[in-house]
């Protein structure tokens, strides 16, 4: 049987949640075509850390995260972003708390064609009104490694460039949550592996909190623990896992559902 560790620790060591989700539930639909996607649901994200979540498809890793991103609207419990609760808010305090608290990274890297790779960076600061901290976005810019592209746009960079422009813009704000839905998803293997790193070098030295659905063993060996979920609901937890670690784990909870 599975225990979820204590709340508010990570191995032993006491932590703040950046993000949390208390009986979380998420349903599509009524009558016969009722889906539960989400079946309450307790979890916290630490602040600091790197957290993959995996599982099968319909699991409800996508849901998770969108809801506790403030992206979709949960049918009920309660999610919290620091110690601000989400539900209740009006669509511009979600906007705005989106916009200034949460970075996003998607697969479909989501830039605007017509801005250079700075403009797509700095456009979330922008649209708030404010100016780039200039030695964050140094450390940022060198972290990418997109010097020499920063007047580029999308349709002048590959892939892998295109995705780590939408990695620096969600660490651009210090948003207080960065969420990344299968972010290699599009990515060839080098530079799914240049993305994972500049992800796990985020929490590493710029004390940033990340949570990435993922349904690959490898990238989830990036994180520092893996949830995994099946039918809505949290079903195990892996700490330090590696790429063969975490696939017996898929492998094992694969078996147990046929």
């Amino acid at each position: 049987m599975w225990t979820r560790p204590v709340s508010g620790t990570v191995d032993g060591v006491q932590t703040n949640p950046a993000a949390r989700a208390r009986a979380l539930t998420k349903v599509y639909g009524t009558g016969d075509s009722r889906v539960v996607a989400l079946d309450h649901v307790d979890v916290d994200f630490h602040s600091g850390r790197f957290t993959a979540i995996m599982g099968p498809s319909g699991s409800g890793k996508s849901t998770l995260m969108h809801c506790v991103a403030g992206l979709d609207e949960p049918t009920g419990g309660a999610v919290f972003l620091g110690d601000v609760e989400l539900s209740g808010m009006s669509d511009n305090q979600l906007t705005a708390l989106r916009r200034d608290r949460v970075g996003f990274v998607f697969q479909a890297f989501n830039l605007l064609p017509t801005l250079t790779a700075w403009e797509n960076i700095t456009l979330p600061l922008d649209l708030a009104g404010r100016a780039p901290d200039r030695e964050l976005a140094t450390t940022i810019i060198e972290a990418v490694g997109l010097g020499d592209r920063l007047h580029h746009r999308p349709s002048q960079l590959s892939g892998g460039q295109q995705q780590r422009v939408a990695c620096a813009r969600a660490l651009i704000t210090r948003p207080d949550v960065v969420f990344a839905d299968e972010p290699t998803g599009a990515l060839d293997s080098a530079a799914s592996a240049q993305l994972l790193r500049l992800l796990r070098t985020s929490v590493d030295d710029l004390g940033q909190t990340v949570v990435m659905v993922t349904h690959e063993p490898a990238a989830a060996a990036y994180a520092d623990r893996v949830l995994f979920l099946a039918d809505g609901r949290l079903v195990d937890e892996l700490a330090a896992p590696t790429a063969d670690r975490v696939l017996d784990r898929v492998k094992s909870l694969e078996r147990v559902r046929v």
